[in-house]
Formats: structure tokens, sequence, C-alpha cells
């Protein structure tokens, strides 16, 4: 995947969980074109390497949802997944009120 590749889908991602009231915490990228850990086909295509990269972000379980749709039909995306690290906004951000 190319630079401006990788930057249209990740502007992508943010945008889908903005437009849906949610807040983009960051970007994390773990490693640009790795040998994957096996052979992957997606998209009828088998694929060898790829990048890894991680979206931390709030919103509600629809957004999510709608986002993991969004990016398994992206034919730039091999594998997606969606983690729940917490349920509550104020376990994850230091606010003056729970200090």
């Amino acid at each position: 995947m190319t630079q401006g590749s990788m930057k249209d889908l990740l502007k992508k991602s943010a945008l889908t969980v903005l437009d849906r009231g949610g807040a983009v915490r960051g970007f994390v990228n773990i490693g640009r074109e790795q040998m994957l850990p096996y052979r992957m086909k997606r998209h009828m295509e088998y694929h060898t390497h790829g990048s890894f990269w991680l979206m931390h972000y709030f919103s509600n379980p629809k957004t999510s949802q709608v986002l993991l749709d969004q990016l398994k039909l992206d034919a730039r995306v091999i594998r997606c997944n969606v983690v729940k690290v917490t349920d509550k906004l104020s376990q994850m951000v230091n606010t003056s009120d729970n200090q």
C-alpha cells in the first residue's frame, strides 16, 4: 500500500467516527509492509505482506459496526478488528472530576 493510499484510508476511517459523533484519540503505526504471519486471501487475492495500524477512538457501538463494515468492504484492508477497551469514557480519560 502506498503512503497516499494509507493516508486516505486512515482519513476515511477517522471521518467515519467523527461524522457519527465519536472522537478519535490517535493512530499508532505498528509496521509498514511487514511479512504476514501466514498467507491470507482477501478480495480474491493472496497477500503475504501488509501494514499494521491501530486507531484509538471513542464512539457508540453502532458507529463501531459501521466502521468495521466499511473496512471489510475496502480492497486495501486484508483484516480488521474492533476491540472494546472500557465501558465508560471516564475510566479511559483522566478528568478533573475523577481526581
